[in-house]
């Protein structure tokens, strides 16, 4: 390859040569086992990015769709997960419901607080004024309903998650699966 290619990649690349625009594109589609996946993508290049998803989804038994195919199963939704060591259930549910919050779910090991996008910011705010730490902070979007999967589908679920979230293009993935903990933790050792 010419010098002067790789030199103008570089450069486009970082930004430095005119014309380079960004843009983002949501791709729908259904992974293994039926589970409804959106991909948000940052791209100089649609054609590319749409290609390589494309190819990612048939490679793991998946399928790209049309566009609004799965994005109906998801909502739009403020989350903070804070861990159960960090604060009191009843604490935490006070003071989430009062600055706004929707709901305080056990998932375990931590506690999800969702609500509204619109009081993100002032739920976010009254848990930081309170002291109590958060470990994630985002809005993000969550499905109505999951697909539990189990054996082969979700070992290959697991890598199409893995392998999109990897691509350089993609900014988000979203998925509505669920997985048996112990298949997760085996699939990451």
């Amino acid at each position: 390859m010419p010098a002067d290619n790789i030199k103008r990649a570089i450069q486009k690349g970082t930004g430095e040569l005119p014309g380079v625009n960004y843009e983002e594109v949501g791709y729908e589609g259904y992974g293994p086992g039926g589970v409804a996946v959106l991909v948000e993508v940052l791209t100089d290049n649609r054609n590319r990015s749409v290609a390589e998803i494309r190819h990612l989804f048939s490679k793991y038994n998946g399928n790209l769709g049309e566009a609004g195919c799965v994005a109906w199963m998801f909502q739009t939704q403020g989350l903070i997960s804070i861990e159960k060591s960090a604060v009191n259930e009843e604490r935490l549910l006070e003071l989430a419901l009062e600055a706004g919050a929707d709901d305080v779910k056990d998932e375990g090991s931590s506690f999800d607080v969702t609500m509204d996008p619109a009081a993100f910011e002032e739920v976010k705010q009254a848990l930081e004024e309170a002291g109590i730490a958060y470990t994630l902070a985002e809005i993000t979007k969550l499905p109505q309903s999951t697909i539990h999967l189990e054996g082969k589908a979700a070992e290959q679920m697991l890598k199409l998650m893995a392998v999109l979230e990897d691509n350089d293009d993609v900014s988000a993935v979203h998925a509505n699966f669920d997985i048996d903990d112990e298949v997760i933790d085996r699939m990451g050792s």
